[in-house]
């Protein structure tokens, strides 16, 4: 059976509608779903709890009113509030991150495979930065006040470069964003990469592979 050009097309096109509608998240059908955490999520989010024993406390999150832990090599820590601490974002696809940093602190290179990320500088001076898929890099000092975008999937980081402590809060468009670092899923992941590939990825020795590798033990 052959098909003419414009059927081709319209099947194409039907195609590329059918997947743009799959990868997006679907319109809520409930004003809220507050997720029960007790049982394993499907496709989109946890099962709703029942509405009835519903309170105005599944509405709020403290979870980042206190900042996050700052002692270790980065100097920074982050708490996050997605759907697994907070549950009433569950089929929002929204989270939150606050994100502390002392002097010199910085969140290192990562991305976050799920999400699109808005970062606002409440506190401090923070350098950050975007690089693309091209490799571009687009950097800048943030000061008090300022936004950043971050494309979704996008290697990104923060880092403090004033006198005092830094502080941002974060908006992510997915209950569930993940975050993968750079250097800690190279060089600390289990089973480990083998030293041959990172030596000819970041042209490295094998005794530098594990000096790095001992800071994610």
């Amino acid at each position: 059976m052959a098909f003419s050009t414009s059927h081709a097309l319209s099947i194409s096109l039907l195609a590329f509608f059918v997947c743009a509608v799959v990868s997006s998240d679907p319109d809520p059908l409930q004003d809220f779903c507050i997720g029960d955490l007790n049982i394993v999520p499907g496709i989109n989010g946890f099962p709703c709890t029942n509405s009835s024993t519903v309170t105005v406390d599944d509405f709020i999150y403290s979870g980042i009113v206190n900042s996050s832990n700052t002692t270790n090599i980065n100097r920074s820590g982050a708490i996050f509030g997605t759907v697994l601490r907070f549950p009433g974002l569950n089929t929002l696809g929204l989270s939150i991150a606050r994100l502390d940093f002392l002097p010199e602190g910085i969140i290192p290179p990562h991305t976050h495979p799920r999400a699109s990320e808005m970062v606002y500088v409440e506190e401090g001076t923070v350098y950050a930065a975007i690089v693309t898929a091209d490799n571009r890099l687009f950097a800048r000092v943030m000061n008090r006040g300022e936004v950043m975008v971050i494309p979704r999937g996008l290697i990104h980081w923060q880092m403090n470069v004033g006198r005092t402590n830094a502080k941002i809060i974060a908006t992510l468009n997915s209950q569930l964003p993940g975050i993968q670092f750079i250097a800690r899923s190279m060089f600390g992941s289990r089973p480990e990469v083998p030293d041959e590939v990172l030596e000819k990825t970041f042209f490295l020795d094998e005794r530098s592979i594990d000096q790095v590798r001992s800071n994610f033990v």
